[in-house]
Formats: C-alpha cells, structure tokens, sequence
C-alpha cells in the first residue's frame, strides 16, 4: 500500500480491476481479453500489464490507478441518464431473468444514444450497481433463499460452497494456567485466537497471548492461517500434517475494537477479503468457531492447572497450584491436538473428517497464497499517520530514521502510514509507493523495548511530577524498572509477566516461516483421548498485557 491511504475513488477503482482480474482463468482466450477489456474500458497493452501485476503481487494496491484525478465515467450521472439508469434497473436488471451486466448496458446505450445522450461506460455502470444493497439484489434476481445463503445466516448456521469461502475468527480465554518458562511461577490464562474454514471445518492457524484480544493476534492469526505451515511444524518437532492454507474469501468476526479498526478494514480489501461482522443477537454467525472453541476448551480441561468451565466442575481445584505447562509448551500441545485429534476424528457435519474434506474440496478451488508473507503480516500490523519531519518520524516519542527517508523529503505531502509490532518498538515499517521502509530509532543504543514498558515508564514519570516527554528519560527509566524486576527476590504474577514480555525482544524474524536447523525429532501425535505432556518448547509469542 502506498504513503496514507489512497484517495477512496482510486481504492474503489483498484478493487474494481481486482474483481474482473479475478475471475479470468489462467490461460486467457480472445474472447476472456475481449470481455475484461470492455469491463475495464482500457487496451489490451493496459489489461495484459494489470494482469501481469495482479498475479504477481495478489494485493489490490498493485492495480491502483498510476495517475490521480477525476477518469473518464467516474463523475455522476447526467440526471437524464440516471433516470433511464434507474428505470432499466427496475424494470429489467433486478428481475428473476437475470440479465447480464453488458445487456444490461447495451439496453441503457440505446436509450441513451435514442435521446442524444451519451451512455455511460460498463465499468461506470458496474460503479453504479454496487452502490445497491447487493443482498437485496440477488433476492430479486435470483430468489430470497438462495440471498440469505449467500448474504446472511440461515437458522442451521452459515453455509460455505467451497474452502475458503467463509472463514470464522476469534478469541476465548484459555480454560488453564501457564508458567513462566524459568521460574516454573503461575503467569495467568492467555488469550487464544483460533481461525476455522466453515466448509471443511478445518482449523486455518491459531496465536497464543498473555494479552487481551487486539489487532496484533488477529494479524498473527491470520498470517499463520494463510502460510505453508510445514516448515512451522517441523520446527516444532511435530510430524503430523497440516495442509489448510490461503486467503479466504470472506471472513466473520465478532463486532470488537479490533475488528472495526480502520487499517484492519483496509488490510481485508488488500486481499481482496469480505470482511463481515456478526449482527448483535446472532449467534448462529458464530456458531462453528465457538463449537471450535468448545472442543478446544474441552481437550485443555485434561491438562494440569485447567479452570474448567465453571466453578461447579472446578469444585476445590486449586489451578495456579497444578499448573505446569509454558506458554510456548501449551502451543506446541494445541499444534498436535488440532492437526493429529481435531483434523483425524470424522465431522458428524462432514461425515468425514476436516482433513479428508480439505484434501478432497480443495482440488476443486484455486488457494491463493500471498506472495510475499512479510508484507501480508506488516499490512494486518497497527498503524499510525505521521507527518516526515526534517529529522525523522516521531511516534510514541522516539524519534526514528532510515536513510531511504532523506529521499521522500522533497514531497508536496509528508505524511505516512506508519506499522508497528507493540511486542517490539525497535522498528517500524514506513508504507510508501515504491514499497516499504523499515526505520529505526535515530538513537541506535537505545535497547528494544515493547509498547507495554514504554507506557508504563511514562506513566511512572506523569506520577513523578515529569511532564514534558524526554526520550533519554524514557528510556533510562525502562532500564531501571527491568534491573528492578531483575533483582527482585519475590515475584509476584504480575511482575513475571513484566519479564515475560520482555523475552520477544531478541533478533528473531517478523514470523518464523523456516525450518529449525537444530528441532528436536518429531513428537508424535496423540492417540486415543490422552493427551500428552510436552516438554518442548513451542513458537515466539506476543507476551504484553495491560496490568490493572
């Protein structure tokens, strides 16, 4: 994506190329070149070039438009066409004989061209359709059941016609407690992000957190739900399969912060996602994910330091007392519970299992992977708009610097879309047209630090009487509260989840796609209803949480 945001009509012009370029096999014929030319009002050089972006970047920002300003069809309708617009509309488009767009259009020419009026082009008409409640339309055309299948959830629960069609994400507290990785001290309940394809009920990914939901799991979550995961696995020393991947086409959530976040609507568009949120009062658009996280929660009930479901089940079970398991031990666990228990047991919807029913639907469909996972990852990350100052860029008051900057200096607009990992401040990713830019603090001595310990020293100066922002101070006092959890000779919960979250801030990759040079042999999967304990530690996880 490029500096800010583009201009809304170029983003709609963008996804308007991207849904024609998409439905075009992958051996084009004359007459598919014919066909999208017309679509797209441009030349066949033009199409080739924009299918030739499209494939090999797969985002919506490759087909933005290369010049700015008003094109030709995009002003509104001359009052007198978008009467005869409306009336056609009406009359002969929202029927059950379900014309197609260009008879559509040719009617509307000859109306036009009939009172000396020049008709508007099929992609300036394609614009002017999708302004329309798109569920009420095909109910006209084409019935109302086969609109609520499509467009809403029906009393059974969504329905799906291929993988990847619809996909279900969100997040539970995890029934049990972690330990921390050294001490062996109860560190709390994390948070589970778990993603599920609603045809195959195969689970997509999952992220683990000691932290409540926010943009950041769910960007991780799906990242791990669309990557190639065999080199995840191996590095976990885990042998079973897990085939589920790629970019689904729509997606359900629920109606939290960070879900509605505007850079996390931009990143659906991106990738050409359907983004949906459940309507308050209807369950049922959750339905399959929380059954998920049901069966989830009832494997994890057979570990050590489980909390079970409610207070009748734990009776006088003490928890914290019982648990044993890390947080990187409990993600290894949950791998090997999803890809060799949940994927092998048959689906009683399915009546088969999800991994035979992925194996066998996914031939049928196209997977689309992105092509390059670092950027699929930075575009799902939070954002901040920042204005290019002649030292740098400011953001939680650091100051950071690239070199590549000193040549965006010179630019009528300075401001850019800036992406941040909270687990890590030491970098961020400047978005800009030819790409991205990773920055800095122009102050390199300065240690990695999460957003979490950045908040919480500054809110320990705001106590100290300190007002104004000082980096130096900032950053001197974050030292200081980590020699104190340090030498600390008691712990309490709340200070090992301060060196908890410190652990992420060591030279690690944005996410760990290759195998491990030094994994451990292959765990085998569980079998029967035993479950086993590992030992193993599992993934880099985000670790911050806000302390009350």
């Amino acid at each position: 994506m490029s500096d800010n945001f583009p201009a809304d009509k170029d983003w709609e012009e963008a996804e308007y190329r991207a849904r024609v370029i998409a439905e075009l096999p992958a051996q084009l014929t004359q007459g598919n070149v014919d066909w999208a030319m017309r679509q797209l009002n441009v030349s066949r050089s033009t199409l080739f070039r924009l299918v030739k972006q499209f494939r090999e970047d797969g985002r919506t920002s490759a087909l933005l438009p290369d010049t700015r300003g008003p094109k030709p069809g995009m002003q509104p309708l001359n009052p007198a066409v978008e009467e005869i617009v409306s009336r056609h509309f009406r009359e002969f488009y929202a029927t059950r004989r379900k014309p197609t767009r260009t008879r559509f259009w040719r009617e509307i020419a000859a109306d036009c061209q009939a009172q000396g009026l020049a008709p508007p082009s099929i992609r300036r008409l394609g614009r002017w359709l999708e302004r329309h409640d798109q569920a009420k339309l095909m109910a006209r055309r084409e019935g109302k059941d086969k609109a609520e299948r499509r467009h809403l959830a029906t009393p059974g629960g969504l329905t799906a016609d291929s993988p990847l069609d619809i996909v279900q994400i969100d997040h539970t507290k995890a029934d049990v407690t972690v330990v921390d990785p050294v001490t062996r001290r109860p560190l709390g309940r994390p948070t589970l992000t778990v993603a599920i394809d609603v045809n195959t009920r195969m689970v997509l990914g999952f992220h683990l957190s000691l932290e409540p939901p926010s943009l950041l799991a769910v960007a991780l979550c799906l990242t791990h739900a669309v990557m190639d995961k065999s080199h995840w696995l191996t590095a976990r020393g885990i042998s079973t399969d897990w085939a589920a991947q790629g970019i689904p086409s729509a997606i359900y959530v629920d109606n939290g912060a960070e879900f509605h976040a505007r850079s996390f609507e931009r990143a659906c568009s991106e990738y050409q996602i359907d983004l949906r949120h459940r309507p308050p009062g209807t369950p049922r658009y959750g339905g399959h994910i929380e059954r998920l996280i049901g069966t989830m929660m009832g494997a994890i009930h057979l570990l050590p330091g489980s909390h079970f479901s409610n207070i009748f089940e734990r009776g006088d079970l003490d928890a914290e007392a019982e648990a044993v398991m890390t947080l990187r031990e409990l993600e290894t666990w949950l791998a090997l519970e999803i890809t060799g228990s949940y994927h092998a047991r048959v689906h009683s919807a399915l009546e088969t299992t999800p991994a035979a029913a992925w194996a066998a639907r996914t031939n049928e469909v196209r997977v689309q992977i992105p092509a390059d996972l670092r950027q699929f990852l930075v575009d799902f990350l939070p954002s901040e708009l920042r204005v290019l100052q002649r030292d740098g860029l400011h953001l939680f008051h650091i100051r950071y610097w690239a070199d590549e900057l000193r040549w965006l200096m010179g630019r009528e607009s300075r401001k850019f879309t800036l992406k941040y990992d909270p687990r890590d401040l030491s970098r961020i990713f400047v978005l800009t047209e030819n790409g991205i830019i990773e920055a800095r603090p122009a102050d390199l001595t300065r240690p990695a630090v999460t957003l979490w310990e950045h908040r919480a020293a500054r809110r320990a100066l705001r106590e100290a009487g300190r007002r104004s922002v000082d980096e130096e101070l900032i950053f001197r006092t974050i030292e200081a509260q980590r020699d104190l959890v340090d030498s600390a000779e008691r712990q309490t919960k709340a200070i090992r989840r301060h060196q908890a979250r410190r652990a992420h801030l060591v030279p690690l990759p944005m996410i760990d796609v290759t195998p491990d040079a030094d994994a451990p042999d292959a765990l085998p999967a569980p079998e029967g209803t035993g479950s086993p304990f590992l030992s193993h530690p599992g993934f880099k996880v985000e670790e911050w949480y806000d302390d009350d």
